[in-house]
């Protein structure tokens, strides 16, 4: 028998998981195994267990051939974990050898009892006893708190954590015991009149046991005594339907006889009164001469469901929340707080923690409805208002029978109390207008899906998703901290892959709490597929899709597609403009419907005219449209918005080089796109939209029935948001969806689409200066080029040929190509194409010692460009010429045509131009022996280079701050930005290259 010191402080528990802790501390109890060998042990209540059975039920028939000898380690290192202090030669106090077994010892040491205190089925156990004697010597309240009490002490499916057929029977066993308790506690309620308090407690619990026809009856007959004989009748209905399908039985007779009954509108159904509790003065030794007669107190209803005992996060909200309850800073009236957001986000579950946190500032109670607002049956305000007016002692014959007098009776009574009104899931401002309170000293908080925004004096708050820490955390408290913190990377992929969304992590934490033997990291590939990622997030009745169903039951027609249509396109986001496409519908009408989805909580909007789908909305929304919509109907909603993006891309190219062919040899899809007043405003216009544009091109990219049309719109939308390029910060995405594009077109023999790739490709690698795979991109253009008769991208293409030969200082080369260049353009009637050539081949003149010829090309392109009014023409123009004047000596001129230029490309964030110019005023400067000014251009050159990640732009600015710093006599800081710049143009394999070294040794000589 173990000595006091030895048990002392020591806690089992197996109604949930399988934990042991001493004094308040967790005891790691090891692998499965060694925690079923200990449930075992606990379950025997200090019997001896042999191996044998032991064995039999750990491991069943699978059982090692070495069982024996794994079973004695884990009984050794189990005395270790429960007696950490004991010495190896003192033979062990509590699991201790009896025979060849074992047993589990927690007597108390005095009488030979078992300890129930320091084991929760124990305490579990002797609670429901105990409440069994006081509902037999007619206590049924003391009975029932009791109950109560113990259900409290179990926290998930018992044994959670064990393995083995002992722990699968024992499973069952406990399980089962413990629904017998709470169907014993249901029926004490119905004792007590508390019929009003447990309807939502019982839909829930004949929800997760469907067949316990004992649930089933108390359910009917709490809606009965709540005046809702039509739902109590339901429940009859949808229990035999459930018995016949599931089981091919009929309802018992207890449950057919209360049906009767129901029907027949039996009086013996009806409730005991609840009893009147008379509070008297004190009692004194001398009392006053005249006694204070009884004074009448009435019910104080307790409706709040239970709070969620892992609560987390929303810290900021709840301190909000509390304040608005409390009335700080509020006008006069009574505090509204009406909370809405998506299905899942955790509306239910803060209000009910909150409601629970305010229970001081509400001494008369709490009255709480469901009113079921995105159900098939939302609960009408009458019924509500008679369920509100019963929990407040009001007898049901005389409640009034309208609307307006049962809410006037219910604001009455509330008039002189202190009282919280919960209404929960309610569907629209009108059903809960007549159920609110009336008096200042009450409070109501109100969820909803719906914004109730014409709901008077509501606070509206907008709940959102979680914070990516508060969403870890919420997984760590239901799947287990340890399990959390020892995969920390895995488990924020799983709760992004979740979109932060509280129900989605709760029901994938508790995926993960009933599976030992996963890992968070195996959880990571089963959601990353998007197909399958909302059948993941499902346990028992909960259900990410069946919560998003519900709101999207509530949707009209029109509402409804555009609710699935809008899930098609691949961007982030989608503008008011692009889904007018999607829908078929004007910019206005589209509007319209879209707000009554954000007004809905189905769709977001973060930024005026824009919008945007929750995640794991927008895979159940596609889901919806695959379907209900017609493929044909799906493609043609996508073409439509190809469409709309092309026509607008394309104006934008027109504004933004004025004068460029490009924007007039697009395809036409037929729809209308934006109209820009300037170029400015167009090309900020391709930058908001790029990424949407971006997955537009990648959708189709990756379509099953690749159209020629579409390729072609898709690959002429790359071409059309050319501008962006200048800007630097969407290299990446280019050359992804470029490269994506330019396979499927060849996949299917496009030949059109595929010379609008190659070119597009190969501008995006001359910018990452990979000259040759430019070079090799060009080349198969301009044969595509030649071979459909395009010769405006021909033009262009063999332009770009000659500006990578030109980098490359084959400068004779360069010529030719801008000569052939020069001859499509004049074929076509392109002179800014023309005139753009002359202005990029004065480089080469100047590369062969022809300064003259240098000049007159870069005068006569900017003459065109001025005379055809494009602006930027007109400063590629004045750039290149600024170039060839600093050449040849003429600096003032050259600083005046660069500044002019850089003035216009930053107006237009064309940052790659501006990086471009910066590093000519300061190699401009250096010539001059302007070195302070010429360090300064360098280094903003330098910033711009690396803000768009421009490697070849970045080795330029540094060769020219080295240069500049020299000349200010910092040898050591310029030589150390010139060896920067080796480095770069070493790796990029620039020519430059060479005369940064030439130039480093010349440094050493001198």
């Amino acid at each position: 028998m173990p000595d006091h010191a030895a048990v002392d402080g020591l806690r089992f528990a197996v109604l949930g998981p399988v934990l042991a802790w001493r004094d308040g501390v967790e005891l790691d109890l090891g692998t499965p195994l060694q925690r079923s060998i200990l449930a075992m042990l606990l379950l025997r209540e200090g019997h001896a267990v042999t191996p044998d059975e032991m064995i039999d039920g750990v491991w069943g028939e699978d059982a090692p051939p070495r069982a024996l000898g794994a079973l004695r380690t884990y009984v050794s290192r189990l005395r270790t974990v429960l007696e950490p202090d004991r010495s190896p030669r003192t033979p062990p106090r509590l699991l201790t050898s009896v025979g060849r077994g074992y047993a589990l010892r927690l007597d108390s040491g005095d009488s030979g009892d078992s300890c129930p205190a320091r084991f929760d089925l124990a305490v579990f156990e002797r609670e429901c006893a105990a409440a069994e004697s006081d509902r037999r010597t007619g206590r049924a309240g003391e009975a029932a708190r009791r109950l109560r009490g113990a259900l409290r002490l179990w926290s998930g499916e018992p044994l959670a954590g064990a393995v083995g057929p002992f722990a699968e029977h024992q499973r069952d066993r406990l399980a089962e015991r413990r629904m017998s308790a709470v169907e014993t506690l249901m029926e004490l309620d119905l004792e007590l009149g508390r019929h009003a308090e447990i309807v939502s407690e019982l839909v829930a619990l004949t929800a997760e046991h469907p067949l316990r026809e004992r649930l089933r009856a108390q359910l009917m007959l709490a809606y009965y005594r709540c005046g809702r004989q039509a739902e109590a009748l339901s429940v009859f209905t949808d229990t035999r339907r459930a018995l016949v399908e599931e089981l091919g039985i009929e309802p018992g007779a207890e449950l057919a006889r209360l049906h009767r009954r129901i029907l027949a509108a039996d009086p013996s159904l009806a409730p005991t009164p609840p009893p009147i509790r008379l509070s008297q003065q004190d009692v004194h030794d001398d009392p006053p001469a005249a006694e204070t007669g009884p004074v009448i107190e009435m019910p104080r209803p307790a409706q709040l469901p239970a709070a969620v005992p892992d609560f987390t996060g929303r810290a900021g909200l709840v301190r909000r929340l509390l304040a608005l309850l409390r009335g700080e800073g509020a006008r006069e009236g009574v505090p509204i707080a009406a909370m809405s957001g998506i299905g899942g986000v955790g509306k239910t579950t803060l209000a009910v923690h909150v409601a629970h946190l305010a229970g001081d500032l509400f001494p008369d109670g709490q009255l709480y409805a469901d009113l079921r607002g995105y159900g098939a049956e939302p609960t009408a305000p009458e019924t509500a208002l008679v369920a509100f007016l019963r929990a407040l002692g009001i007898p049901m014959d005389v409640i009034p029978d309208g609307l307006a007098e049962r809410s006037a009776l219910f604001r009455s009574l509330l008039a002189d109390r202190r009282m919280l009104v919960l209404l929960d899931n309610a569907r629209d401002a009108e059903q809960v207008e007549h159920l609110l309170p009336g008096s200042a000293g009450c409070a109501a908080i109100i969820t909803s899906r719906g914004k109730l925004a014409d709901l008077p004096a509501a606070r509206l708050i907008d709940l959102d998703v979680m914070e990516p820490e508060e969403a870890l955390s919420l997984l760590a408290a239901v799947a287990g901290p340890e399990r959390v913190a020892a995969e920390r990377a895995a488990a924020m992929d799983v709760v992004a892959a979740c979109g932060f969304l509280p129900l989605a992590v709760r029901i994938v934490a508790a995926r993960l709490a009933s599976r030992p033997s996963w890992t968070v990291a195996s959880l990571v590939p089963r959601l990353a597929d998007e197909r399958r990622r909302l059948d993941e997030m499902k346990i028992g009745n909960l259900a990410v899709s069946a919560t998003f169903a519900l709101g999207y039951g509530q949707l009209d027609a029109r509402q409804a597609r555009a609710f699935r249509l809008l899930s098609l396109p691949a961007g982030s986001g989608i503008s008011v403009f692009a889904a007018a496409a999607v829908l078929d519908l004007t910019p206005a009408d589209a509007e319209d419907v879209i707000e009554s989805l954000v007004d809905a909580s189905l769709l977001e909007a973060p930024a005026p005219g824009r919008y945007r789908f929750h995640d794991l909305l927008k895979l159940f929304a596609r889901r919806q449209a695959e379907a209900a919509e017609e493929p044909a109907a799906r493609a043609l909603a996508l073409r439509r918005l190809l469409g709309f993006y092309l026509a607008s891309a394309g104006a934008a190219h027109r504004l933004a080089y004025e004068g460029s062919a490009i924007a007039d040899n697009l395809t036409d899809l037929g729809m209308l796109g934006h109209s820009f007043s300037s170029a400015d405003e167009a090309v900020a216009w391709l930058s908001a939209e790029a990424e949407d544009m971006f997955g537009a091109v990648a959708q189709t990219a990756g379509a099953q029935d690749e159209s020629g049309e579409d390729l072609l719109a898709a690959a002429d939308l790359l071409l059309a948001m050319e501008p962006l390029l200048e800007s630097g910060t969407n290299q990446r995405d280019f050359e992804q969806r470029t490269s994506a594009l330019l396979e499927a077109t060849r996949r299917a023999g496009e030949r059109r689409a595929e010379l609008r790739c190659r070119y597009v490709l190969g501008r995006v690698l001359f910018g990452a200066n990979r000259l040759a795979e430019a070079a090799t991109h060009f080349l198969a253009a301009r044969t595509l080029g030649e071979e459909t008769g395009d010769h405006i991208v021909l033009g262009e293409t063999c332009n770009a040929l000659a500006v990578v030969a030109g980098r490359r200082r084959r400068h004779t080369e360069a010529l030719e190509w801008f000569d052939r260049a020069t001859a499509v353009h004049r074929r076509t009637g392109n002179p800014a194409g023309e005139a753009l050539a002359s202005c990029y081949s004065a480089r080469d003149h100047l590369g062969l010692g022809r300064p003259d010829d240098a000049i007159a090309a870069a005068e006569r392109g900017l003459a065109v460009f001025t005379e055809i009014g494009s602006g930027a023409g007109v400063a590629r123009a004045r750039y290149h010429l600024g170039n060839v004047l600093s050449y040849v000596g003429r600096l003032n001129e050259a600083v005046v045509h660069h500044a002019e230029c850089l003035a216009f490309f930053r107006a237009s964030n064309q940052r790659v131009w501006e990086q471009r110019v910066c590093y000519r005023l300061a190699a401009t400067f250096i010539a001059a022996g302007r070195f302070a000014e010429a360090a300064r251009h360098a280094e903003q050159a330098l910033t711009v280079s690396r803000e768009i990640t421009h490697p070849y732009g970045e080795a330029q600015s540094l060769a020219a701050l080295g240069k500049a710093l020299a000349g200010l006599g910092e040898t050591g800081r310029g030589r150390q930005a010139l060896v920067k710049a080796l480095d770069i143009f070493t790796r990029l394999g620039s020519p430059e290259a060479d005369d940064i070294r030439a130039l480093l040794r010349e440094q050493v000589e001198t």
